[in-house]
């Protein structure tokens, strides 16, 4: 049976992981955090000590990570002497990166790739917490045809969506789009819902007037920001767990980041990155994206 190598275990590579050995596959999972890493045990999952032991005669190596810095650094190695996974891995070894990062890093990635004989594609995720965990992810890849098909066969088992974008960092650049419209969404969500319930209307009743009217969006069917409305929504639970304010703030500052290289303009987009960052310095990183809507609530 061939193995694929996971790296990186977080809130979506824990599920997404969970998903590969539901469906019968033999994966060895690493994470600097071992809680992580040994929660999959039960279900099967082989937890390597180290990154070379994760990638050590692994057929598919797939990693989720925080940053284009991380990514950067697993494959390629840093400049304190660590060693990058691309001078670890056995020829044929195929590499699937689902980070959310710069195109740029996915494009470096790939070409040193591609230098030393090893097929790569980055494939960004879209669906959060809970499409890792139902196995209903929208995977965008970025990568040459045949890369694309041999991604398919893997991303199948954690995702419903899997999208060709194009060429290797388009996956990064299609995913940046739509996370910029996301962290609009959510702040204009977040926004009318609070206009609302300033002027007495009830969340749930202006939720369901909007969800059966034109401001019908992604937030009020599947994600309201607003507690109590949704049972099943991060907001619900304390705003946990989910698509943490901080990584939605970096997302839309690799949205500021590319439309300063190609003179774009996104007023809205930069306005989002901004009212997170407000709401970040207020201590909110660590809750999901949705809990802007406090913000809102604020009166101080």
């Amino acid at each position: 049976m061939s193995t694929i190598a996971f790296i990186g275990l977080g809130n979506m590579g824990g599920p997404m992981a969970e998903n590969l050995l539901k469906a019968g596959l033999s994966v060895r999972v690493f994470d600097l955090n071992t809680q992580a890493a040994k929660k999959l045990e039960p279900l099967g999952g082989v937890v390597a000590e180290s990154l070379p032991a994760a990638v050590e005669g692994a057929d598919t190596v797939i990693t989720m990570l925080p940053a284009g810095a991380h990514v950067r650094a697993v494959y390629l190695g840093d400049h304190s002497g660590g060693v990058g996974l691309l001078n670890m891995i056995a020829s044929g070894t195929f590499l699937i990166d689902c980070s959310t990062i710069d195109p740029e890093s996915a494009r470096l990635v790939a070409a040193e790739a591609e230098k030393k004989g090893f097929e790569f594609v980055d494939s960004p995720v879209s669906g959060g917490v809970a499409g890792a965990k139902a196995g209903t992810l929208t995977f965008i890849v970025g990568g040459t045809d045949s890369a694309f098909k041999k991604a398919h066969d893997v991303l199948k088992h954690m995702g419903k969506n899997i999208f060709h974008a194009g060429n290797a960092g388009d996956g990064q650049m299609a995913k940046i789009c739509n996370n910029l419209m996301l962290g609009i969404l959510m702040s204009g969500t977040c926004e009318a819902l609070n206009l609302g319930m300033d002027n007495g209307l009830d969340p749930t009743v202006l939720s369901n007037i909007m969800l059966q009217s034109s401001g019908r969006n992604w937030a009020l069917e599947l994600y309201n920001p607003c507690p109590g409305v949704m049972e099943n929504a991060p907001a619900s639970n304390q705003y946990q767990p989910g698509f943490m304010s901080k990584l939605m703030q970096k997302d839309l500052g690799l949205g500021m980041d590319a439309a300063l290289k190609s003179q774009s303009s996104i007023p809205m987009g930069s306005l989002a990155r901004n009212l997170y960052a407000f709401h970040n310095a207020n201590g909110n990183e660590e809750l999901d994206f949705s809990s802007l809507f406090e913000f809102y609530r604020s009166r101080g």
